[in-house]
């Protein structure tokens, strides 16, 4: 079994993060984009983009699992959660239960 490293909080700059983000008629339209697709787990399809008006946030979940170049190690898992508000909202907002939450986790076998 791998060794697992515990939950932790980052912030990265808008330009490294894997979301795509457009704003039009007065909303945010939230897709975070799944690039390593040898990773995911089997899911029946992808939801559809979420559009948030002001004031409202998202929290999306995906994870992943991964295994050795040659198939010889135990696999690796991980989960990525976004929270993505738009507008202002409280600084204590993603304490509290999203707007939206979507929950794209696949079966980790």
């Amino acid at each position: 079994m791998s060794l697992s490293r515990p939950p932790y909080d980052s912030r990265e700059d808008l330009s490294n993060v894997d979301v795509q983000l457009r704003e039009a008629d007065g909303r945010l339209r939230v897709f975070p984009r799944v690039q390593p697709l040898f990773a995911l787990p089997p899911r029946q399809r992808r939801p559809p983009a979420v559009r948030l008006v002001p004031g409202q946030w998202v929290r999306w979940q995906l994870n992943y699992r991964f295994s050795s170049a040659l198939g010889i190690r135990d696999w690796t898992y991980w989960l990525d959660t976004f929270n993505i508000a738009y507008g202002p909202v409280d600084a204590d907002a993603f304490l509290s239960a999203p707007t939206v939450f979507i929950d794209e986790c696949g079966p980790l076998r």
